[in-house]
């Protein structure tokens, strides 16, 4: 049997006023029997209380594992270990250990300078699994990407069990990747990040964002489709179905939709992959 899984991503509101648009939205996920939910780490205020809330949710009511993710940039090991009693409170046992961004204005790292600098403070608080990214076209600040494998290499040793890929549009990135971590001794399943282009607007900000390159067959999509929007849809559907189905094909070990919050996307791709994803797990 294989340890395939399909998961999705979700983003807490901005604030707690929206709450509960989110939770009908998770209900939705949940149709789709994922084997986990994320939760994204707010950047600031009420939203980061609201990742442990929605995370809590998933694992209690929805009996879904729920995956908490949590960012150390600027932040105290107080406050850290105030999020993490938080999260143990509320029932969630896994967490995807990010290092995150630093939010405009600040120059502070914190107290943690690293991901593998959370996860060591993770394990010490413990009673946690541990997640940690990876970054299937290398990591913006990477000096090359044998550094990258590196640093899997000693969040692998630390005890994480799975990573998740940052969103990708060539699979050849995610196996370049994937050869190169288990060259590396690094023997944990990856799951794949994949990100449906729904509408033209995503494109700028996805290349900004992320820095992902686009291939050929989604500028050629845009050109063609992106004053039709019901066409665009499509194509941006169908072109991350095919990546799943060659993912799939190629023994990927976990496939996470980054759902932008949209239970109709998740739907319409889920349609497409459910029976390969059984068939995958045979």
């Amino acid at each position: 049997m294989s340890n395939l899984t399909f998961s999705i991503e979700v983003f807490p509101p901005k604030d707690s006023t929206a709450v509960g648009e989110i939770y009908n939205t998770l209900e939705q996920f949940a149709a789709l029997s994922p084997d986990f939910i994320s939760v994204t780490y707010g950047a600031g205020g009420t939203a980061r209380g609201l990742s442990a809330e929605i995370s809590g949710y998933i694992s209690g009511s929805l009996a879904i594992p729920g995956v908490a993710h949590l960012t150390c940039v600027g932040a105290t090991k107080d406050n850290i270990r105030d999020t993490l009693s938080d999260f143990k409170a509320r029932g969630v046992k896994r967490i995807l250990a990010l290092r995150g961004d630093l939010p405009e204005g600040e120059a502070s790292l914190g107290d943690f300078r690293h991901a593998d600098d959370l996860i060591a403070f993770i394990n010490d608080f413990g009673g946690f699994e541990v997640y940690a990214a990876c970054y299937p076209e290398g990591h913006s600040e990477s000096k090359n990407f044998a550094a990258d494998v590196e640093v899997a290499k000693r969040k692998y040793d630390m005890g994480v069990t799975r990573f998740v890929s940052q969103l990708f549009y060539d699979n050849e990135d995610f196996y370049r990747m994937r050869d190169a971590f288990a060259a590396a001794g690094v023997n944990a399943p990856i799951s794949a990040g994949i990100m449906p282009i729904t509408n033209a607007k995503q494109i700028l900000r996805i290349v900004s964002l992320s820095g992902s390159k686009l291939p050929a067959a989604i500028t050629k999509a845009v050109a063609r489709f992106e004053h039709n929007a019901q066409a665009f849809y499509q194509a941006g559907i169908n072109y991350a179905v095919s990546q799943i189905t060659d993912l799939l094909s190629n023994g990927a070990e976990g496939i996470h939709l980054y759902s932008m919050n949209r239970p109709k996307t998740a739907e319409d791709i889920y349609r497409n992959i459910g029976s390969l994803l059984e068939g995958a797990k045979e």
